[in-house]
This record gives C-alpha cells, structure tokens and sequence, in this order.
C-alpha cells in the first residue's frame, strides 16, 4: 500500500477530532452526534481547503463559529474547539466556561499546550464549577496548512511573521530570528507527526535552512527518546509507509531568487499570479457591465464572485499544470460537449416537472429521491458539470484578459530565454521602454530576472540606462537596491543554473482556435514548454538519487533517529530514496511547485511533495523585495 498523503492523514485527523477524538464510525444508520464547532484563524485555514462545509454538516457540525465573535449560548450541544493555543484564545475559552456557554467541551490546540495555560483552563473550569463539562483536551500536532496532495505551507494568518522580508531583514535582533525559526519548526514537526514519519534531514550550510534543520532534528530526537511520550511509536506509523524513509530537503529562497518573480505560463501558476488566489479559493471581480453610471451617480460596485478549486474538480486536477493555451481549449472542447448534451438536460427537467426550478435546488433532491429514475441520478451530474465549466471559463477568461493587456506570452517567453541563457530576438530596453508591453511591476520583475541570472553584472553605465528606462515606465527601483546588495553578499561565482529550459512557439493562436471560440487568442504566443528542472528540483533530485555533485556534496546530513547527531556530510543511506519532501525556507510558489510535479511524474514510483514558509506570487514577492530595499 502507497504511503497515504499528509492531505489524507490530516483530513483524517480532523475528521476523528470532530467525531470527539474517536475514529468515525462509518456506519450510515446512526445519526451523527449535533455539535458546534469552534475555531480561530488558524483552525479556519486548516480545516477550509480540506472539509467542505456540506462535509462538515455530515459530521453533525450545525454551527461553526470563530472563537472571538459574539457566540450565544447553547446549553445542550457540545462543543468541539479547534484552536492555537494563545493567551487570548485560553482567555476566550476560560470566559466560555465561566458564562456556561455549551454541554460539553472538548478542547482541541492546532500546536502543543504549554503546561502553564493548562492549568489556566484548569482553574478557570474549577472557578466555573464546569470541571465535569470539560471532557477532553488534545494536542493535535495539525499546525500546517495542506493545499494538494502533494503541497503545504506553514500558515496564512501572520504569515508576515515568517516571511521572506522577517528573515532577511539587516536589523534583526537575534532573539527575533529565534522566534521565527522556532515557529517554523513547530510546523514542520506537527508535519512529521501528521505523516507519521521520521525523516532524513538534508540542508545546505549557513543560512536559515541549516538553523531550521538543526533545531528540527533536535525537536524530532528529544521526542523520540522521550518513550513514554513519542509520538512516533510503532502502532502509529506501523503500515502507512513503505520501509524507506522519507527524504527532507530544506532549502533556502535566497538559493533562486529568479522563479518567485518568473512570468509563467501554467494554468495554476497564472491563475496564483494573475488573480486573487489563496488556500485553493480564487476571487474574480465581474465588471459593472458596459454602461457608465450616470454623472454623480456612485459607480457600481464590482461583484466580487469565489470559486474553490478543489481535488474534485476534475478538469482543475487534469489541467493546473498544462500550459495555458492547452488549458483554454480544453475548456472549449467541455464545452462544446456540454452544449451537445443541454438538451438532454431539459428533457430531463420536463420529466421531472422541474422546468423553472434553480439548479441548486434540483442537486439537493438527489440525495432523497435517487430512486425516481436515471433520469434523476444523470440531471445533478450534468448540472455539476456545467457548473465547473462555467468555473473555468470565467477563471480561463480573466486570466487571458490578463495575458493580452499585459503582453505576459512576451514576458513569459524573453524570461525563459535570460534564464536559459539562450540568444535574444530583442533587447531588454525595447520591451521596457514599450508602454503596452505590461505594468511597471512586469517590467520590473522582468529586468531582475535578467540581473539575477545575468554571468557579468550590467556595467555602471548600463545600469544607469536600464535604471532610467525603469523609472520613466514608472518603476519603484527599490526592490534593484535590495538585489544588488543580495547579489553583492552571496558574490555567487556562478548565477543558479536554471537548465536549457525554453519554449518552442508553436505560430501564433489564431488558427488553433475557430471562430464559435469563448476565448479569443489572436496574437497571443502558443507556446510549449520543454521540460527542465529549476534549482529546487535540481537540488532535490541529486540528494534523491545519491548523484555526487558540487552543489550538494557539502549538504549536511541529519537522522534524528541515530543516537548521537553527527557533524557529517556524509549520507549513512546509499540507496536512492522514494520519497522526499522539499521545503522552502523564505517562501515558495507554484512554479517550482509545478516543477515538482511535472519531475516526479517522469520519474517511476518516486513521490515528492514541496512545502514552503508562506506562498507568494510575483507581486507579493516584489513587495517584500521592496521594503527590503528601502532600508
């Protein structure tokens, strides 16, 4: 049996906690047990990209509430609590027990309970005389946030805490680098508790990589030789996994600065770039529609529409990772068949006497009366079909209004060419000085791309042109001060190597797509991506495989399950590994991600999952850079 991904096993732990901290019972005769949920932030981003609010309902979840809103008491319903164990949280629930809010509490902390606040929640339930009403309190060691089967990242909520810019600030007090690598390492030990795995722990030396891995391996070591406490024992890890362990990888973003500000051209990637897009939620804004509001009158406000991408989504999981063009004919051709089968759609309406009725509804019949007829069990599957290609098409749509305004084709293609250090069709300049060619922003991130990779540094002249060019497009030249004085600091002899990447165009758009098309391509490069592996994934498949290489032969090497840790580069393990996690300290995106993904599916059984700090796209990566480079 395949080892069950940290999405399964969290999900699965959420579900046991929700059904009071017993393995849910899977019999469908019982009712389930009406509760209340109660969580903060923290508890809210976990549990949203992997339990539906339906899913929850089955659960006898009624009502799920935030831990600091104004709650009314429910005195004959349990309470399930799912909760950051902080001062104003252990507050909050002690001044729930005082006012007698629920039944029954079982208390439920996303990281491990300090021993100090227990008996604050201890004092306060005697205080209340609700002693008895507090049944269970549990650490869950679920203090990550899974977003696919094979992604995670740390956190959503004061993710600035832990970001790029926190970490490389030049005035960090030393006490401050210690809480942020302390919180990154509760993560990722509640990561490893999840999984059930003890990792092999790899990391280049001298930056917040090493300092993570050295305080992870001794968080993982004083755990397991704690025997009483460990919570990696036999019984929990016995059959999830295969005999190998897994392989951890942690890196650091200042190893490749270039693909957070890359110019991408797969489905997801753009989609995180382009749109409003976090914990597998993307928000469109719809136009006010073509009529200006008359003079004086407030202009209508945009209606902002979410959409979740989510693992059912079939033709999200088929297609986040293809490149874009591919994406938008793949939603013409569903299309297409669903046109073809609308009519089938009304006569099943008629049937069912349902002409005028709203397609919400009708899905919600099916469950009771699956038994009318096929014709009944086809309509919600068709109707949910139409629903995810209306999803598509709108998200497909804004993200090809962004692609033609902005030029990103252009931008995508020149990228991958200073990259790949391929020959150029024009010069740097032209694409900045053009004023349709993209916002500032693309200029900017354009022309750091081509100073992180560049072998020789512009000379002084040339910067002073480049730098001129930029602020005439209206560029803030302060994330190029902070660049120059990374790129000054880690004086690399040789920029990252980013493979022979590049794209074939494959002639413009046009005739791809007929005229009947939603989306209209013209002028807009099909281009095709050859596959290549970015620094992570290069990094990562040289540990994986054992390959001897400059790059990673001075990596340090950590078992936590050795008695003694030892100073070594040299792996103890010489085979290959199957499985291996990789993580970003300082932050990732879903370009590396995406090449992840597309390296592992060429290789046979191997299985590679990518965490990072926080996720940014290009423009929250640029802000970073910018008040970085303002100091």
């Amino acid at each position: 049996m395949a080892a069950a991904s940290a999405r399964e096993k969290q999900t699965a732990a959420l579900k046991r906690m929700l059904n009071f901290n017993a393995p849910p019972l899977n019999t469908s005769l019982s009712e389930p047990v009406w509760k209340v949920l109660i969580y903060d932030r923290f508890g809210q981003d976990i549990i949203s990209p992997l339990l539906s609010v339906k899913e929850l309902r089955d659960m006898g979840i009624t009502l799920h509430l935030l831990l600091h809103s104004d709650r009314d008491p429910i005195p004959d319903v349990p309470a399930v609590y799912f909760v950051m164990p902080t001062e104003e949280n252990i507050d909050r629930i002690c001044q729930d027990l005082r006012n007698q809010l629920y039944e029954a509490y079982y208390l439920n902390f996303i990281s491990a309970i300090s021993r100090s606040k227990l008996e604050d929640i201890a004092s306060a339930a005697l205080a209340a005389t609700a002693v008895t009403q507090v049944n269970k309190v549990y650490d869950q060691y679920l203090n990550f946030i899974t977003l696919e089967d094979d992604m995670f990242i740390l956190c959503h909520q004061n993710k600035e805490l832990i970001s790029y810019h926190a970490i490389n600030r030049t005035d960090i007090q030393d006490t401050d680098m210690e809480a942020i690598m302390d919180t990154i390492v509760d993560s990722l030990f509640c990561f490893f508790v999840t999984l059930g795995a003890v990792p092999i722990i790899r990391c280049p030396r001298g930056n917040a990589a090493e300092v993570v891995a050295v305080k992870l391996d001794k968080k993982l070591r004083e755990n397991l030789r704690d025997a009483r406490n460990s919570l990696f024992t036999a019984d929990n890890t016995a059959g999830q996994f295969s005999f190998q362990r897994p392989l951890f990888v942690l890196v650091d973003r200042n190893l490749d600065m270039a693909t957070p500000l890359h110019h991408t051209w797969t489905y997801q990637a753009l989609v995180h770039d382009v749109l409003d897009f976090h914990l597998n939620r993307v928000a469109l804004e719809e136009g006010p529609g073509p009529d200006p509001s008359p003079s004086g009158a407030r202009p209508k406000r945009k209606n902002r529409k979410t959409y979740d991408l989510t693992a059912a989504d079939r033709f999200w999981q088929k297609h986040k990772g293809s490149p874009f063009p591919e994406v938008a004919e793949a939603v013409q051709e569903e299309l297409d068949t669903y046109r073809a089968q609308e009519d089938e759609v009304k006569r099943l309406k008629c049937i069912m006497g349902l002409e005028g009725e709203d397609d919400g509804a009708i899905s919600m019949l099916s469950d009771n009366t699956a038994k009318l007829t096929s014709a009944m069990s086809s309509l919600p599957e068709l109707l949910e079909k139409k629903r995810l290609i209306d999803l598509h098409t709108n998200v497909a749509t804004a993200v090809l209004d962004h692609i033609k305004s902005r030029k990103l084709d252009v931008y995508f293609e020149y990228e991958e060419k200073l990259m790949s250090k391929s020959t150029l069709d024009k010069s740097l300049l032209d694409i900045i000085s053009d004023p349709d060619a993209g916002t500032p922003e693309d200029k900017m991130r354009l022309f750091l791309i081509f100073f992180i990779t560049a072998l020789q540094p512009p000379t002084e002249s040339d910067l002073e042109q480049y730098s001129k060019a930029l602020t005439d497009a209206g560029c803030d030249l302060s994330p190029l001060n902070y660049v120059k004085q990374w790129k000054a600091f880690t004086k690399m002899a040789t920029p990252a190597n980013y493979g022979n990447s590049g794209v074939k165009p494959l002639g413009l758009f046009s005739r791809v797509m007929n005229s009947g098309s939603q989306f209209v391509m013209e002028g807009v490069k099909n281009l095709v991506l050859k596959q290549h592996n970015l620094p992570v994934t290069r990094i990562l498949d040289n540990l994986m495989e054992m390959k001897s290489h400059p790059e990673t032969d001075d990596y340090r090497y950590f078992d936590p399950k050795m008695l003694r840790g030892s100073e070594s580069s040299i792996p103890r393990n010489k085979n290959p590994f199957q499985e291996a996690i990789v993580f970003v300290v300082g932050g990732g995106n879903y370009v590396e991600y995406q090449n992840l993904v597309d390296y592992s599916k060429s290789k046979q059984g191997k299985k590679v999952v990518y965490g990072c700090s926080e996720l940014f796209n290009a423009s929250q990566f640029i802000k970073q850079l910018s008040q970085l480079g303002q100091k």
